[in-house]
This record gives C-alpha cells, sequence and structure tokens, in this order.
C-alpha cells in the first residue's frame, strides 16, 4: 500500500503545475510533513496590467448588471444609472411622498430663518439670504460675508446678490435626479464657505472689483463641479481619503469657533466691527467697543432667544420623538422676536433691524464665469480645493445614513451627481453646495424617503422669497446672530477629538493643528496643516513600517508579538521576525537595518546570559504584500550580512506576489528553495526540530 500511495503521489506531482500553492517536500517517515511555498499562475503582462486597474479604478464592477442584457435592457440600465431618479422613481407612492413632504417642509422651516440670517451678517437685505440659500454655509464664512457686507455698500449690490435667487432651488432639484443618497439635504456647509471666502478674497479685493470677485467666485464653483465630476467620472474618488477624519474634526471645529466669533457683532450690537476671522483681532475688536459699541437691548434679545435655541436642541437630542422642536425652533425664534420688536418700536432704541426687503429671480450667469484670463487659473485653483473639501464631507455624510438604513451608496456616482450639480449652479448663480449633516440629520429624523424632500424644500424656499419675505422687515439681527451661533454649536465634536486622543495620539495632532491653525491664522493655513500632517502620517508609517519579535505561545504551534503575549517563549537558536508592511524603496533600507538591530540585540543579550547564539533568521512575510527591486536588493544584502555571521536566512508564508518576485529574481535560489516555508511552526521545526520540543 505504501508502494502504490507513493506512486501516486508522483504523478500527481508530475501532473499538477509547479506553482501550485500546497504540493509537498520530500520527507523521511517520521518528521513533519512540509508544505511547500507555490507560486501563482503565471500572468501574461496585458492580463496583469487590466487586473491591476480593474482592482484600482473598478473594484464594485460597475458593468456587472449589463452582463447577459439584451441591447433594449442595457439602455435603460444605462439611464438609470446616471439618472437614478428612473429607477426609485418607478416605485414612488403617496406613502413616501407623505414622508418626504414633512421632511421637506421640517427642513425648510429650519433654513429659512437661517437664509435670512446670512444676508444680515453681511448688512444685506434679508431676500438676499434666502435666495443664496445653497451657496452659503449655514453658518458662513466671516470672509465672505465681509463681502457681502462691502458690496452692499455699493450701488451694485441689489444686482450682485439677486444672482444667488436661482441657487434656492437648481442645486436640489439636479441632486434629486442624480444623485443616489435618500437621506442628504443639499445646501452649504460651514467649512466650504468659509474656505471659499478666504481664497477669493486673497486673490481680489471685494470693496475695489466686487463684479470680478463675484465672476470669479462663480469659477471657482464651476471648477469645483468640474473637478468633482471628473473624479467621479474617472472613478478616483479614493483621493478625497487622503483628508483624515481626525483633521476634518479639527478644521471643522476651528472654522464653527471662528464663525462663532464673528457673529457677535450682531448678538451685542456692535457697529464697527474687524474684518480679520483669527480669534486675536476678533477679540480684540470686541473688547475695544465694550464701553461705548454694545447695546443692551440688541444682547438681552440675542441671550433669550440663544438660550431658547440651545433649550430646544436639548429636547431634541433627549427625545428623538421631539426632532421637530429644535428643527421649527429658529423659525419660531424669528417670529417671536420679530413681533417683539414691532410692537414695542425697539428698533429706535438702538435694535438693529432687517428692514426692507426686495423680492425677484436671478438671470444665468453662465456669461460671468471666467473661461480666459488670468482669473481662469485662479478660479481653478480655488475650485480644486473647494470642491474637494465639499466631496469629503458630501461623502462622508452620505455614507453615514446609507449605513443607518442599510443601502448602498455608489460614491462615484455621488460624486458625478454633486459635480454636475455645481457645474449647473455655477450657471445660474450659485456658490459651492454639497451635503449639510445638520440638514440631514433633521431630514433623517423627520422621515424623509427620497431626495424628493429636497425638492420640497427648494419649493418652500422659492415660494417664501416670492411672497412672505416682507413679513421680516422687523427681525432684529441679534436674533439672525443666536440661530448662527446655536447652528454653529454642533460642529465642535468634542467626544470625537477625545475618541482620536485615545485612539491615536498622532492623528490627534492632526486635530489640535488644524484647529489652532484655523482659529489662530487662518482657515487656508488650517487646512494646509490638516493636509501636511496627514501625508505626514502615511509618509512616516510607509518609511518606517512596525516590526516586532515572534515567540511560541506555549502548548501551541503558534507565534505572536512577544511584547502583546509576555507568556510566549523564544526558540533557542532561532530568531523569528514580523514585517508589518510591504517592502518598497523607501522603507527597505530601514527594514533591513532594523531586523540587524534586533539581531545584535538578541545576541548581546544571549551572550551575557551564556546562551547559545542564533543560528537562523526567520522572517515572518504574511503582512508583506509587496516588494520591489529595492526590497529584493534589501533581502540579498540581509543574506549576505547574516552569511558572515554564520546564521542562515529563512522565509515563512511570503505571499503571492511576493514570491514570484523573489522567484523572478533568483533570490529563492539565494537563500534556498528549501529555506521558505508555508508557516513559522514548519520553519522552526525544520531548522532546529530538537530545539522545538525544549521550547
Amino acid at each position: 500500500m505504501a508502494s502504490v500511495h507513493s506512486n501516486n503521489e508522483e504523478l500527481e506531482t508530475k501532473e499538477m503545475d509547479t506553482r501550485s500553492m500546497s504540493s509537498s517536500r520530500n520527507h523521511s517517515q517520521g518528521t513533519p510533513y512540509i508544505h511547500k511555498v507555490g507560486l501563482p499562475p503565471k500572468q501574461k503582462l496585458f492580463k496583469e496590467f487590466t487586473n491591476t486597474i480593474k482592482e484600482t479604478f473598478f473594484s464594485d464592477d460597475p458593468l456587472r448588471p449589463f452582463k447577459h442584457q439584451p441591447k433594449s435592457r442595457k439602455f435603460i440600465l444605462g439611464v438609470q444609472a446616471i439618472f437614478p431618479i428612473f429607477e426609485w422613481g418607478r416605485g414612488y407612492n403617496l406613502l413616501k411622498f407623505r414622508g418626504d413632504l414633512i421632511a421637506g417642509l421640517t427642513i425648510a422651516s429650519l433654513c429659512i430663518p437661517q437664509d435670512i440670517g446670512y444676508s444680515k451678517l453681511a448688512n444685506l437685505a434679508p431676500q438676499y439670504g434666502l435666495c443664496k440659500y445653497l451657496c452659503y454655509s449655514t453658518t458662513p464664512s466671516s470672509l465672505v460675508t465681509d463681502f457681502l457686507r462691502y458690496c452692499c455698500e455699493t450701488e451694485t449690490s441689489l444686482l450682485l446678490f439677486q444672482t444667488f435667487t436661482d441657487s434656492s432651488f437648481v442645486p436640489p432639484l439636479i441632486y434629486a435626479i442624480m444623485g443616489s443618497s435618500r437621506d442628504i439635504a443639499i445646501g452649504p456647509v460651514a467649512v466650504v464657505s468659509l474656505l471659499l471666502g478666504t481664497l477669493l478674497q486673497n486673490e481680489i479685493d471685494p470693496t475695489k472689483n466686487p463684479e470680478d470677485y463675484r465672476r470669479l467666485a462663480f469659477t471657482a464653483t464651476f471648477f469645483a463641479g468640474i473637478t468633482q465630476a471628473t473624479l467621479g467620472i474617472l472613478r478616483m474618488g479614493f483621493l478625497i481619503d487622503f483628508l483624515s477624519h481626525a483633521a476634518i474634526v479639527g478644521f471643522m471645529g476651528g472654522a464653527a469657533i471662528t464663525i462663532a466669533l464673528q457673529q457677535l457683532k450682531g448678538f451685542l450690537g456692535i457697529r464697527k466691527f474687524t474684518k480679520k476671522a483669527d480669534i486675536v483681532s476678533v477679540m480684540q475688536s470686541v473688547f475695544q467697543s465694550a464701553h461705548h459699541g454694545w447695546n443692551w437691548q440688541t444682547m438681552v434679545i440675542g441671550a433669550s432667544f440663544l438660550t431658547f435655541l440651545l433649550f430646544a436642541k436639548y429636547i431634541g437630542k433627549k427625545k428623538k420623538n421631539l426632532f421637530w422642536v429644535p428643527a421649527i425652533a429658529p423659525l419660531i425664534s424669528v417670529i417671536l422676536s420679530t413681533f417683539f420688536v414691532y410692537i414695542t418700536h425697539a428698533e429706535k432704541n438702538g435694535v438693529e433691524i432687517v428692514r426692507h426687503i426686495e423680492k425677484g429671480i436671478n438671470p444665468p450667469s453662465v456669461n460671468e464665469i471666467f473661461f480666459t484670463g488670468d482669473y481662469l487659473a485662479k478660479g481653478f485653483k480655488i475650485g480644486v480645493v473647494a470642491g474637494m473639501i465639499a466631496l469629503t464631507e458630501a461623502i462622508a455624510i452620505g455614507r453615514t445614513f446609507a449605513t443607518m438604513k442599510d443601502y448602498q451608496l455608489d460614491g462615484n456616482k455621488e460624486m458625478v451627481a454633486l459635480g454636475t450639480m455645481n457645474i449647473v449652479g455655477s450657471m445660474t448663480s450659485c456658490y459651492v453646495s454639497t451635503g449639510s449633516f445638520s440638514r440631514s440629520a433633521v431630514n433623517y429624523m423627520a422621515g424623509c424617503q427620497t431626495a424628493v424632500s429636497n425638492i420640497v424644500m427648494s419649493c418652500v424656499v422659492f415660494l417664501t422669497l416670492q411672497f412672505i419675505t416682507p413679513l421680516f422687515k422687523y427681525t432684529p439681527n441679534a436674533i439672525l446672530a443666536a440661530i448662527i451661533i446655536s447652528a454653529v454649536i454642533n460642529l465642535i465634536d468634542f467626544q470625537a477629538a477625545i475618541l482620536i486622543w485615545k485612539i491615536d495620539k498622532f492623528d490627534f495632532v492632526a486635530c489640535m493643528g488644524a484647529f489652532f491653525g484655523v482659529i489662530f491664522v487662518s482657515v487656508e493655513i488650517g487646512l494646509l496643516i490638516a493636509v501636511s500632517i496627514s501625508f505626514a502620517k502615511i509618509l512616516l508609517q510607509v518609511t518606517r513600517p512596525r516590526t516586532a519579535i515572534l515567540g511560541k505561545i506555549p502548548n501551541t504551534t503558534v507565534y505572536r508579538n512577544i511584547q502583546q503575549y509576555p507568556e510566549a517563549t523564544k526558540v533557542p537558536g532561532v530568531m523569528i521576525v514580523r514585517v508589518d508592511s510591504a517592502i518598497y524603496f523607501s522603507n527597505s533600507n530601514y527594514i533591513k537595518e532594523r531586523i540587524l538591530r534586533w539581531l545584535a540585540d538578541e545576541e548581546e543579550l544571549l551572550k551575557e546570559a551564556y546562551l547559545p547564539s542564533i543560528e537562523f533568521l526567520i522572517v515572518e512575510m504574511s503582512p508583506v504584500t509587496d516588494i520591489d527591486t529595492s526590497g529584493i536588493h534589501a533581502l540579498e544584502e540581509l543574506h549576505s550580512s547574516l552569511r558572515k555571521r554564520d546564521i542562515q536566512l529563512v522565509l515563512a508564508n511570503p505571499g503571492p506576489v511576493v514570491i514570484d518576485k523573489i522567484h523572478a529574481s533568483h533570490v529563492a535560489n539565494l537563500i534556498g528553495e528549501d529555506r521558505i516555508f508555508l508557516t513559522v511552526a514548519e520553519a522552526v521545526s525544520s531548522c532546529s526540530p530538537k530545539l522545538v520540543e525544549e521550547a
């Protein structure tokens, strides 16, 4: 039977490809069964290249639904892929519309008073706040508001700010047709508005050249949309992940504080206020006007309603079924404060009010975009930065709510939808729009079913602009400042910062760097710090990967990090090192030197304890996903250094890519085929079986 078995085994071995993953080595009776590390099937260069491209850009296999379908069906699927409304619209019914209607009305009641507040922060008529909905942030940029304030002092202010009207309904309509998220409420966000306003003002002085400033804003929005759509079409959305979550938390927290401090002008009734955004300049302006610039009636109105708004938020958090309370609280505050000022004529005592409100719709702005000249490059640069930040937040929000409702969100489709929305928006007098977390949360809690809730919200804002805006004539500026302050508080996420500190100290450094950069210097410096630290972390992890000494877990054949498992024992005469990274040109020399340092330290300890010296160095390569030519050379140099010390280099469990390159470079012959093993346990048992038994 043994002879028959041996013959069968030899026949199977001949029939099996030499690149098989688990053919057996010759072994004598009584020795452990040793598996051979097989090579993967050799692929043709073109096929290997196409597979790499597919996994990089088409990992979700977007063309899979089109397989084995007739041409007519493929056409329908293609239209649905570009315009998801034709997919979910087939099953739309009155029950879903009821949920979307309630959600749309709820978020509209939240956005209307906020939009009026944006305009008054800029000393503009409130209709401009409503007009520019989905153009400015729910917590507008102080620098953008400076620009608005400057322009309202010119005769062109009416024309300038009426250009924002169409943005109250165009962006959400485009997204409703092309977007795949059911829960995102489209609108401006604090970070994007603050960033956009800063970068624009660095290029053009809005007081001297308001028309070109406005045109540059539309140009930046156009290129923000182009950037977003291009990333989606080329399926390069993975680029947005280079801005870490920790950096975003710090950046948004700093922006929130900067914006809130800017509202002290309206909250305290200060007439002369700094145009700078850093915290030092703002606080100097506030305290310098304390003796003669503060208005106590304004402060009472602001403090009272800010307390009411914060209490409403508290109720909404404590009782989820009362989510509508904080949603309608801003509108209630506007109505009550307006009525109070009207009956008391508080404006005669120095309380600033909205006053006259204009109505109207804007013409298209396609002719105002810079397609030539010096401002083209500047608009492109600003648009790329703003577009990437807007994209990062929108995708994060969309994924959050998609996970909560258990449906899939196609990130690349979202990028195309957001990009198209901003391209069209730039041609209809809009600034960069994206998903707003606060409004999306309200939208979700209100029971939205589809993107129709965005359409409902847009229609309500449009009708408000057309028919209701004159009723806000006596609205005090203090209540608008209070609304904005209460809105930005949620952007300061203390719990997230604490969690970041507990998990990763380097991430916390990135978070705090972005935070302090924004509040003490400027938005662009804060963003630069955030990106720089994020890239520094990536470079540090790539160039200085982790390595570990492994030991044997008692009564097992498992080898683990001796720092994580102190009970793990070292095998006498054998040192086992694990490399926790791919080996590239950027880290190959470090890995080689680090292994040699491990070896030198270990030999020193053994010498002091009068124990046998190291005979075998086993490199556990399971985590090594890839290796380049520099890595191959590092292995050759390591082998050469070990030979001079009479130490044998052994490799354990190299992956398919690594083992293929090791054989292609003839390093396998240099080390020895019999010194490459499937597991650490097999390597140890083969190199030093008696020592293993003793261990």
